[in-house]
């Protein structure tokens, strides 16, 4: 169980890591271009600081050049990064980049880790992944109607994607396009390894977006009988389902706890602010009404972080942890909205101009609730399994049957 006190280990990776935030990361942030990133000449430099201080890819095995840890101290190490939208491209964690090598790990063959997941882990190359439609629901792939046919040895995949992250400038794509259309719908999906280069790939545009920290936009894409080799089948047929969701439970954790590290930078914008502004003779910190929002962003970031360590700690013990990654996903969410607009609404107009991270912060934040399965679909998740485990005790407990 993870006992409310990191380990040794724990706390010198989060002390270096806070070190590294105060004295590089955050410094940076005013040369940070919207959906680019920071130029390479700042970058490259800052991310070999991290390398050289072993917190480079927590995500990765060691054998990938990552540092090969559980979920809890994944999750503890993103709280820190994460306060920063360019902390995680420093620590070499963030997604799409994130999400797609983990899936290589698990499903790639040794041929594709060599081509596609080393340089990835390395941040030589980026990637995205293409599965959002236009035409279907975003929340759900078991929907999606793009295809992949077979062709001698050879895949022609035609498919029109949307908010596909990270797409210009990345060197491949992951796709998700159907390959057995009678099959049921969770083996009708297989993944597919895309050279962008590819005459078949075509970025139609960066969708706009409100927020701007995503490097590579959120781009339209087409797949134009693209025509790619038999080998670049990722896992086997009709897993494309399943692999989708070894990125998206991870993902969830490292989304959560980088949520609490915006969230607790935004509260701490919130008490600076209020401890300095006068209000007449007193302090804004004065105020019930700011002691409120203070209070109530204090509960709810604790409470989120507790049940998103929790749901880590699960995991790094076997469990899927279905029911507490979709809690954190919509808890998570909404207390990161929460918190960043009471510090918004304490600062006043203030919290609304460059000169405080609140506003990039904001923009940012609103998405949360919908990428990665929108606030809804992980309330009916949590809401199914409550019901099946509450049905499940109650017919363990129904009296045996009397014999005649």
């Amino acid at each position: 169980m993870f006992h409310f006190t990191e380990s040794e280990e724990q706390r010198r990776m989060l002390d270096k890591a806070s070190e590294i935030m105060v004295k590089y990361v955050f410094p940076n942030e005013k040369y940070m271009v919207p959906h680019r990133g920071l130029p390479d000449e700042i970058l490259k430099p800052l991310q070999q600081i991290v390398k050289d201080n072993g917190l480079w890819a927590a995500h990765l095995p060691k054998e990938y050049g990552g540092m090969g840890m559980g979920f809890v101290s994944l999750g503890l190490l993103s709280e820190v990064i994460g306060q920063s939208p360019i902390g995680p491209y420093i620590f070499g964690s963030m997604a799409p980049d994130a999400g797609n090598g983990e899936i290589l790990v698990h499903a790639a063959t040794e041929d594709q880790k060599e081509k596609y997941l080393r340089p990835l882990a390395n941040y030589d190359i980026r990637s995205c992944f293409a599965m959002t439609e236009p035409e279907v629901s975003g929340s759900d792939p078991r929907t999606l109607q793009g295809t992949a046919v077979k062709d001698g040895d050879e895949w022609v995949i035609n498919a029109h994607k949307w908010y596909t992250t990270g797409a210009e400038g990345a060197a491949f794509a992951i796709a998700m396009v159907v390959t057995d259309p009678a099959a049921d719908p969770y083996h009708r999906t297989s993944l597919f390894i895309v050279d962008t280069d590819n005459p078949g790939f075509e970025i139609v545009r960066e969708v706009p977006v409100l927020g701007d920290h995503y490097v590579g936009g959120h781009c339209e894409v087409r797949f134009s009988n693209c025509r790619i080799p038999e080998k670049n089948m990722l896992g086997r047929r009709g897993e494309g389902f399943k692999l989708a969701q070894l990125r998206l439970g991870p993902g969830r954790i490292t989304h959560a706890m980088r949520w609490i590290g915006v969230a607790r930078r935004s509260l701490n914008e919130m008490i600076d602010y209020s401890l300095t502004k006068k209000d007449g003779k007193k302090t804004l910190a004065d105020s019930q009404i700011i002691q409120n929002y203070i209070a109530d962003s204090e509960a709810e970031i604790q409470a989120s972080r507790l049940l998103t360590l929790h749901a880590a700690w699960k995991m790094d013990q076997g469990d899927e942890s279905r029911k507490e990654v979709s809690l954190i996903k919509f808890y998570g969410a909404q207390v990161l909205n929460n918190v960043i607009d009471r510090a918004i609404q304490t600062l006043g107009m203030y919290g609304l101009t460059p000169n405080t991270p609140l506003e990039g912060l904001y923009r940012e934040a609103r998405a949360a609730r919908i990428y990665d399965g929108a606030d809804e679909v992980h309330r009916m998740v949590v809401a199914r399994h409550v019901l099946k485990e509450y049905q499940e005790k109650e017919r363990l407990n129904e009296p045996a049957a009397v014999p005649k």
